[in-house]
């Protein structure tokens, strides 16, 4: 990406970033939409699909982006297949340079055990810089509400790391929010959700959450990670 390309990203996002805050989620998309077409890809972590479906509305046959570490859940990975049948997206699955049995080999076996943030990285953080090369801006489902790590997550902003920009439509949305779109839209749901799994990630480094307990207490428990690092 040349010079006068970012400095144009940065420029949309110091300029537009204050004018979608006050935009609804759909009316966020249907700008990135509009402004950027099939520059525009969606990470989809099949915990929800409430983005995914927005997008769809958004800009159908849009590319949605799934993480196939090789360490899903079965729901997670029908709740994706779910998702490719019944919404209008190009579901895209992006794995790691690695087989589950290839990191062990190279780095061990139970990686995610020694050192997760090693993990993610090289299931996660890698198969998305590396397929993210080809658009000019991704939306996350990240949310304010979920935990303080997230609490001033921007609509929009540049995402220095990799050069491009990064929207947020559902930033503002609280869960009583997500829910009701899920209810109103009959979105497809990871069934996990309604199992004691508020937070859902692969099933090594993810547990039920007590009653009490934050929502994203289950993630990498016992550890003090708290993000697998695609967001930064």
């Amino acid at each position: 990406m040349t010079t006068a390309t970012i400095d144009r990203l940065r420029d949309i996002a110091r300029t537009e970033g204050p004018r979608l805050e006050k935009l609804d989620a759909l009316e966020v998309l249907r700008w990135a939409a509009d402004e950027f077409g099939r520059g525009l890809a969606v990470a989809a972590s099949m915990q929800d699909t409430v983005l995914a479906h927005l997008a769809s509305r958004a800009l159908p046959g849009v590319d949605v982006l799934f993480l196939e570490t090789g360490y899903h859940f079965t729901e997670t990975l029908q709740t994706r297949d779910e998702v490719a049948r019944r919404y209008a997206v190009t579901v895209r699955d992006l794995r790691s340079r690695l087989t589950v049995a290839e990191q062990d080999e190279a780095y061990g076996k139970d990686l995610f055990a020694s050192d997760p943030d090693l993990c993610c990285a090289l299931r996660k953080t890698q198969p998305l810089d590396e397929a993210l090369d080809g658009y000019d801006i991704w939306a996350t489902g990240v949310r304010r509400s979920e935990s303080p790590t997230r609490a001033n997550t921007p609509v929009l902003a540049f995402d220095e790391r990799r050069e491009i920009l990064k929207l947020a439509p559902l930033a503002t949305w609280t869960d009583e929010q997500v829910e009701a779109y899920a209810s109103e839209h009959d979105v497809v749901t990871n069934p996990l959700l309604a199992q004691g799994y508020p937070s859902i990630g692969c099933w090594p480094c993810t547990r039920r959450v007590a009653p009490g307990e934050d929502r994203r207490a289950g993630r990498w428990s016992g550890t003090d990670k708290t993000e697998c690092g695609i967001q930064l």
